[in-house]
């Protein structure tokens, strides 16, 4: 039987319960570390849920210690969906940009686009602009006669040809936030020059389309006038689209000791065998020394925790990647054998946790493998009978380059892993890594490329109009389109049966 307290203890009950961060009859899903249920007093809920930490002194000293929130299963689910809707916000965002200097980036080797590059860059100098802009072109074009930096100044005041000036790749790379806007006049290649130039701050990209391919080149030169003053005005809309950090991976050779022998000769063996060499026969531990060197494997390297005293492996050089890396066989005309790890990525290190496992995905034999973005996935990748992938989606593309076996499919995996690709030490032969098809590398047995989701993502300026990407499919390479009968959007067209 239920006795009824009154009003006034009701009250005071729903207050109660009012006071609670989340009430709720659902059940709890604890999201962060465990706690026990002696930690979880009602006293101190209320100060979690505004500070997130638990109040009062710890292990550590007078330092708050981080506590858990308790979530239900409709405010997980909402938690989802909001993080959802803000990565698609941060996907195609609307932004109103200061900008003070333009950075420009022309086709290389295209003669016929200086003179639009000077175009561009006397509209930009003009006083009849808003905003006094200072010009960066490639230096370059600084004694280039058709470009004509002299007579570019002759009819020009002294501010006017002042704002003129030259950048080049050194300026890039110690310097990129003096840049505010970057404007490409070519193709596709051009932009991904863009992205070799700018390896970590990238600014904002507007690319003309002056080239055969246009996925990343969205405007026409024709309207270029129009096209920087609504961006410079109005705002663009940019797109955070993925990048890769490419990491090589040298193999360290395991660190020798010389043991002298009782005839006095020298001999060189591991740290590890320098002890049991002292009391062992020479000739027999010189032995075992040789054959462990031939015998190292890089699986189980990879697949155990390496002492910090004595690393497998260390990093040379990181590149970050906007279309692909391709890992092949190079100029051999032998079939190369990769060896492929995964392993989750920590957000806060730049390299796998070492406490995260790592997991042998597989072993490849062939003449490569093409680890695409998804803005990679109509290159390269499309070649190799990749899948094409939108590049909103966070994922890593990996596809066999003529792998000798009829099983090996396309993988699509998620950009919170880390990916290795290394070459055994049991190999025949090396192998060669690309990285956007610019800086080429050569691997030797046992090194291996470290590739996971960059923390520097490329800024590029699109139309406000969806499905860009999808009429380039269909406008740049013809997806789903049939001659003959058929028409140009996939659908059959009706026969005129009278003139069959």
């Amino acid at each position: 039987m239920d006795i009824d307290d009154g009003p006034a203890a009701r009250e005071e009950k729903e207050s109660e319960e009012a006071a609670l961060p989340f009430p709720s009859k659902e059940p709890e899903i604890e999201l962060a570390s465990k706690r026990s249920m002696k930690e979880r007093q009602p006293s101190n809920l209320e100060d979690i849920e505004e500070t997130g930490e638990r109040p009062g002194p710890t292990a550590h000293g007078n330092r708050k210690q981080t506590s858990t929130r308790l979530l239900t299963k409709t405010q997980l689910s909402d938690m989802a969906w909001g993080v959802r809707e803000l990565s698609q916000r941060l996907g195609s965002i609307k932004l109103k940009l200061k900008v003070n200097t333009v950075f420009i980036l022309t086709k290389t080797g295209d003669v016929s686009l200086i003179a639009k590059t000077r175009e561009v860059a006397e509209w930009l100098l003009s006083p009849e602009r808003d905003v006094p802009y200072t010009v960066f072109v490639e230096d370059r074009l600084q004694k280039c006669k058709k470009f004509d930096a002299e007579g570019f100044c002759k009819d020009k005041n002294d501010d006017q040809c002042s704002r003129l000036k030259y950048w080049n790749r050194q300026m890039c790379v110690d310097h990129p936030e003096i840049f505010d806007f970057v404007i490409t006049l070519g193709g596709d290649g051009t932009v991904l020059y863009a992205s070799w130039l700018f390896q970590k701050v990238v600014p904002p990209v507007l690319s003309f389309a002056c080239g055969s391919l246009g996925f990343l080149t969205q405007f026409d030169f024709e309207h270029f006038r129009e096209t920087l003053t609504d961006a410079f005005r109005n705002g663009v809309r940019v797109s955070l689209r993925l990048r890769f950090e490419g990491t090589v991976m040298r193999a360290v050779e395991k660190q020798k000791e010389i043991i002298r022998k009782d005839d006095g000769t020298e001999m060189a063996v591991n740290n590890a065998d320098a002890s049991a060499a002292l009391h062992l026969n020479c000739e027999h531990a010189q032995d075992e020394s040789d054959s462990e060197d031939d015998e190292r494997d890089l699986v189980e390297e990879l697949l155990t925790d390496e002492p910090d005293d004595s690393p497998t492996h260390k990093p040379t050089t990181t590149f970050s990647i906007l279309n692909d890396i391709i890992i092949d066989r190079g100029p051999s005309a032998n079939l190369t054998t990769l060896e492929l790890f995964t392993s989750s990525a920590s957000p806060s290190q730049s390299s796998p946790d070492s406490s995260t496992p790592t997991t042998h995905l597989t072993s490849l034999m062939g003449d490569g493998l093409c680890i695409a973005t998804p803005t990679g996935s109509t290159a390269y990748n499309l070649a190799a009978s990749g899948p094409l992938c939108h590049p909103s989606n966070p994922v890593m593309l990996l596809t066999a380059i003529c792998a000798h076996t009829l099983s090996f499919r396309p993988l699509i995996l998620p950009d919170s892993i880390v990916l290795r690709v290394g070459v055994p030490y049991d190999a025949r032969q090396g192998a060669w890594a690309a990285f956007d098809g610019r800086e080429r590398v050569r691997l030797g047995r046992g090194d291996y490329v470290s590739v996971r989701a960059g923390r520097w993502p490329f800024a590029t300026v699109g139309r406000a109009e969806a499905g860009e990407w999808e009429s380039g499919l269909k406008c740049g390479l013809g997806w789903n389109t049939r001659g003959g009968p058929g028409g140009h959007d996939g659908r059959p067209k009706k026969l005129d049966r009278e003139n069959l």
